[in-house]
């Protein structure tokens, strides 16, 4: 069974949020500040992809005026549809994660074993800098409940991310100790 493709809803999300047309740099960057917490895409994948959706008629593509390199995008009705109806099936799926530390780890089978030190320590070091990064921009985004209830989706996302990073330390810790 192929994989299905979450990037094309990625990109009507983005497109809705955003509420007209968007270039692909928009896109990336969108991608890269909003939703670079939980969820990675590679440039090299945007752009060959708002191609396949203007060819399945969920976008439309435009020239920027002035520029004739640069295009810009926007949904269409049935880009709207495409997402709304993705929106509203569950989703049971385990998320893909390329966990490096604990395929590292797992693979160390004694206590004893000095990387495994060096690793807990780089991984606490790692996760103490996301989870700053996050508290920072959950001070940002949402100082206060109006801004919270705006985007409250984005807001219990980020919510999430920042109570796992926190919960992560708290075992990473717990782990380092117990050396």
């Amino acid at each position: 069974m192929p994989k299905q493709r979450i990037l094309p809803h990625i990109i009507l999300g983005i497109m809705r949020a955003r509420k007209g047309m968007v270039t692909g740099k928009q896109i990336t960057d969108f991608v890269q500040q909003d939703l670079g917490e939980f969820w990675q895409v590679a440039h090299s994948q945007v752009y060959p992809e708002l191609k396949r959706m203007t060819a399945e008629g969920l976008i439309t593509c435009h020239a920027v005026p002035g520029n004739d390199k640069e295009k810009q995008y926007a949904l269409t009705e049935e880009g709207r549809v495409n997402l709304d109806q993705w929106l509203s099936v569950p989703s049971y799926e385990t998320p893909q994660q390329k966990d490096i530390f604990s395929i590292k780890m797992f693979f160390i089978q004694d206590k004893a074993d000095p990387r495994v030190r060096t690793l807990l320590e780089e991984q606490i070091d790692k996760v103490e800098k996301h989870l700053r990064h996050l508290e920072g921009r959950m001070a940002e985004l949402f100082p206060d409940k109006e801004s919270k209830d705006s985007q409250y989706g984005h807001y219990i996302i980020l919510s999430r991310a920042v109570e796992r990073n926190r919960t992560q330390l708290d075992w990473l810790r717990e782990m380092l100790q117990g050396l």
